[in-house]
């Protein structure tokens, strides 16, 4: 069994715990239980695991999403996952940090695999909500962040709304491999709960990339993938390395009201046109072809041009 290290302590910071121990340590009887050392108050006994890799779940859809579930469930085949998601919908909110958030860290009891897992809900964005797994709940930053899995695609140009792209890009500042996968649904799931989508295909899928991308060394440039599942996609569906489509894949809708006064937001709709999509992007993956798109993601907004050459141009055109 390795060893086992029992301290009594109150509110002793795991962080600073952790600078004591020596590896290989191990091993937890229920490894879920390690997430009960947060509060950090009359804690008898600490059993800590180190044999499997460490992985960051999270969403958009909130804490209660079937999607979230299958994924939390699919991954524990491969790693210990440490299930940190928003409190409530966070769709769209892209990586925001709003001010508003309250931050608040609710630990709940799960069953899952027939286990009782410890997880938590967080007051925030996604992407607060992976900078405070990664701050104060994890013991160390963890091995991969997986963010979904979402109701409806992240495709085009719109993928800085989203919620799930935002938590993987969160991640990828940490310098943490990151993935956000979304799976295609009809618009009227996509801020829903609804147990008529079946995720499993979408976990599988997920399963199998995060394997891959455990075992791999990325480019530099390569900070975080977006995975996009058909929604007739089955665990054997081919993927194919696919670009950012230029285009937008949701087309913005103006509000129908009558007055300013009404509270309402604007909406959206997909593309009627989806043969403007080039072949090789991110939607003509997966609505021409049928496969599952993965995009390599970069934080590096930079425009793809030649510096010097834009600076001259500019220089020349104005004063």
């Amino acid at each position: 069994m390795g060893k086992i290290i029992r301290f009594a302590f109150i509110r002793f910071n795991m962080r600073i715990l952790l600078k004591y121990i020596h590896s290989p340590f191990l091993i937890i009887a229920d490894e879920h239980t390690l997430g009960t050392i947060r509060p950090l108050i009359n804690i008898g006994s600490i059993l800590l695991t180190k044999d499997k890799p460490q992985i960051l779940l999270t969403n958009d859809d909130g804490f209660d999403s079937p999607g979230l579930w299958a994924a939390a469930e699919a991954l524990s085949e491969i790693g210990f996952v440490w299930v940190t998601a928003p409190r409530d919908q966070a769709s769209g909110m892209g990586r925001s940090m709003p001010s508003t958030s309250d931050g608040r860290i609710a630990t709940r009891k799960m069953e899952v695999h027939g286990k009782e897992w410890t997880v938590y809900a967080v007051g925030g964005t996604p992407a607060q909500t992976v900078q405070h797994a990664v701050l104060e709940i994890m013991p160390e930053k963890p091995d991969l962040v997986v963010s979904g899995i979402n109701y409806g695609s992240n495709m085009g140009i719109g993928v800085t709304i989203s919620g799930t792209v935002g938590a993987a890009l969160e991640g990828a500042a940490y310098k943490i491999p990151s993935i956000a996968v979304s799976l295609d649904t009809a618009d009227e799931y996509h801020l829903s709960h609804s147990d008529e989508i079946d995720f499993e295909p979408a976990a599988q899928i997920t399963v199998k990339f995060a394997s891959r991308y455990l075992q791999s060394q990325m480019p530099d440039d390569v900070q975080a993938f977006k995975i996009e599942v058909p929604a007739d996609a089955t665990a054997e569906t081919p993927w194919q390395i696919s670009s950012l489509s230029r285009e937008q894949f949701y087309i913005s809708t103006a509000p129908q009201r009558e007055s300013w006064d009404e509270e309402i937001t604007t909406g959206y709709r997909v593309a009627d046109d989806l043969s403007v999509f080039p072949e090789g992007s991110d939607v003509h993956t997966v609505h021409h072809k049928g496969l599952v798109a993965v995009t390599p993601l970069s934080l590096d907004l930079t425009s793809r041009v030649d510096l010097k050459a834009l600076e001259k141009q500019l220089h020349a055109t104005g004063n």
